[in-house]
């Protein structure tokens, strides 16, 4: 008897997935840090040559220190103007129902995920 458990793979598979493009991108970066640094610096400003594990801490340091890591794409400002639109389309009880529901730690859903349409009944 074969037994699924459909929910459990496929956060494994989603984990394993995330874990291994963490690797190639960091991979990747630290290259690319460490090559440009051991081409341009050492030349310009007789810089000595760092290694992958130094050119990815810099790369890791630079974002801590100037960019932070907001995930990619930044598209906060996006997601803001997004709630500020939908919030001046609700109505005052839904307003309120919406920060009930946030202030119990539940996210905003109506039906399909969509937020009701003003004078809807159902919330």
């Amino acid at each position: 008897m074969h037994m699924h458990m459909d929910g459990r793979h496929w956060w494994l598979k989603k984990t394993i997935g995330v874990i291994a493009v963490l690797i190639v991108i960091g991979t990747v970066v630290g290259w690319a840090v460490t090559a440009l640094w051991n081409w341009l610096l050492p030349g310009l400003f007789g810089l000595a040559t760092i290694t992958f594990w130094q050119g990815l801490g810099l790369f890791v340091l630079g974002k801590l220190l100037f960019g932070g890591f907001r995930g990619f794409g930044h598209h906060r400002h996006r997601r803001d103007r997004h709630w500020h639109k939908r919030w001046q389309r609700m109505t005052p009880e839904q307003r309120e129902q919406f920060s009930r529901g946030m202030r119990r730690g539940c996210r905003w859903s109506g039906r399909g995920g969509e937020m009701p349409q003003s004078g809807s009944e159902t919330l």
